[in-house]
């Protein structure tokens, strides 16, 4: 079974901490998505730093 969905609209970025390979397939999204994905990153690494992590935990 496939994990990929038919449905429009934005693909999950999967959580695996690369944040420039995440980005990356970002770039494939349609502009709107793709700025959804770029604001949940802004705010997970906002989150880390502010937390006492770091970009690449």
């Amino acid at each position: 079974m496939s994990d990929v969905s038919d449905t429009p609209g934005p693909q999950p970025i999967d959580n695996d901490g690369d944040v420039a390979a995440r980005a990356r397939r970002a770039e494939d999204l349609p502009l709107p998505d793709r700025a959804d994905v770029f604001a949940g990153l802004h705010d997970e690494l906002r989150t880390r730093l502010e937390n006492g992590g770091t970009a690449s935990a």
